[in-house]
C-alpha cells in the first residue's frame, strides 16, 4: 500500500485546479478565466486499489501586492517542503517569462522529486510539444515531464500513475470517503465568488471575496439549505457594478450560484445575498481570517 502527499504549484492561470478537480474525479475547487482564482490551499483524495493520493491545489505564485497576496503565495511556497511529489504545472499556451522562472527556481531546491507538467496542450500544436520539452528540460533536473490536459482528461492517468509511483509505502491517512478537508462553509462562499468571477469584469474579481454570514440546514421531507452571504468589494464605485441595475447583476450572480449550490449540496436552497463595502479588506487581517486566509 502507498500513500502520500502530492501538491502542484505554478503561475496564476495554469489550470491546477482544473486538473485537481480532473483527478479527484469533482469540483472541489472553482475555476475561472480570471488569474488568482484559488486563494487558499485545498486538499482533496483520490483512492486506488493500492494507493491513496492526498493532493494540494495551491493559488499561483505572483508579485503580492497585499496581504492577502502575501499569505496566498506563501500557503503555495509551503507545500514544496511538505510534500512527496511536487508537480511545477506551466500553461503551455503562454510564452514563457520572469514568473515561470522564478517558480522553476523556487522548485530547484525541493527535496521531492519534481514534476513539470505542461498543461493545456490540447491547445497547441503537437509539432510545437517538443521543443518545449527540450527547453525545459534543460531548465531543472525534473523527474519527469508529463503533457497533459486537463480540460480533456489526455494524458492525466499517466501523470496519476507516474505520481503514485513515487509515493512512500503507508497506510492510508483518511477513509475511503473522505474527499476534502474543507468545510461546506468553505465551498458554498466558493461557489458564489466563482459567479461574482464568471459575471463581472475589470477590476471586481481582484477586490471581491464572500463571507458566510449564516449557514442554515432545515431537516425535513424535502431538506433546505439557508445561506446569507456577503459580498465584500473594496471601494463605493464597486458595489453598483455588483448590484447591477436594478438589481440585475446580482441576481443573475444569486441565481447561477443557486442552482449550482443546489448540485452539489443535493439539496434546495434559499439564497440572500448581500453587498458590503469594506476599504482595504484585503489588507484587514479580521476578514482574512474569515476567508480562511489566516
Amino acid at each position: 500500500m502507498k500513500c502520500g502527499f502530492a501538491s502542484f504549484i505554478g503561475r496564476p492561470n495554469a489550470g491546477k485546479s482544473t486538473l485537481v478537480n480532473r483527478i479527484v474525479g469533482t469540483k472541489i475547487a472553482i475555476v475561472s478565466d480570471k488569474p488568482q482564482t484559488t486563494r487558499t490551499r485545498i486538499l482533496g483524495v483520490k483512492n486506488f486499489p493500492d494507493a491513496q493520493l492526498i493532493l494540494l491545489d495551491t493559488p499561483g505564485i505572483h508579485r503580492p501586492l497585499h496581504r492577502m497576496n502575501v499569505r496566498m503565495v506563501d500557503a503555495a511556497v509551503e507545500t514544496i517542503r511538505e510534500v512527496d511529489v511536487l508537480g511545477l504545472v506551466i500553461d503551455v499556451t503562454e510564452p514563457p517569462g520572469k514568473g515561470d522562472k522564478f517558480v522553476v527556481d523556487l522548485v530547484k531546491d525541493a527535496k521531492c522529486p519534481v514534476f513539470l507538467i505542461l498543461n493545456k496542450v490540447d491547445l497547441v500544436r503537437k509539432s510545437r510539444l517538443l521543443p518545449m520539452i527540450d527547453r525545459h528540460r534543460t531548465a531543472a533536473d525534473f523527474a519527469e515531464i508529463v503533457p497533459v490536459s486537463a480540460g480533456t482528461g489526455e494524458n492525466v492517468d499517466r501523470l496519476e500513475r507516474l505520481i503514485v509511483e513515487r509515493l512512500p509505502e503507508g497506510e492510508r491517512l483518511y477513509p475511503d470517503d473522505f474527499l476534502t478537508d474543507r468545510p461546506e462553509r468553505f465551498f458554498a462562499a466558493e461557489i458564489v465568488r466563482e459567479k461574482v468571477l464568471q459575471f463581472t469584469h475589470a477590476e471586481i474579481p481582484f477586490a471581491s471575496a464572500v463571507v458566510i454570514d449564516r449557514f442554515e440546514e432545515v431537516a425535513g421531507e424535502r431538506p433546505l439549505l439557508r445561506l446569507y452571504c456577503t459580498i465584500v468589494v473594496d471601494r463605493e464605485s464597486q458595489k453598483p457594478i455588483v448590484v447591477g441595475k436594478g438589481g440585475e447583476m446580482i441576481k443573475k450572480i444569486g441565481t447561477a450560484a443557486r442552482e449550482e449550490l443546489e448540485r452539489f449540496f443535493t439539496s434546495r436552497v434559499f439564497l440572500d445575498l448581500h453587498v458590503r463595502v469594506k476599504s482595504e479588506w484585503r489588507e484587514d487581517d479580521k476578514v482574512l481570517a474569515e476567508l480562511g486566509l489566516d
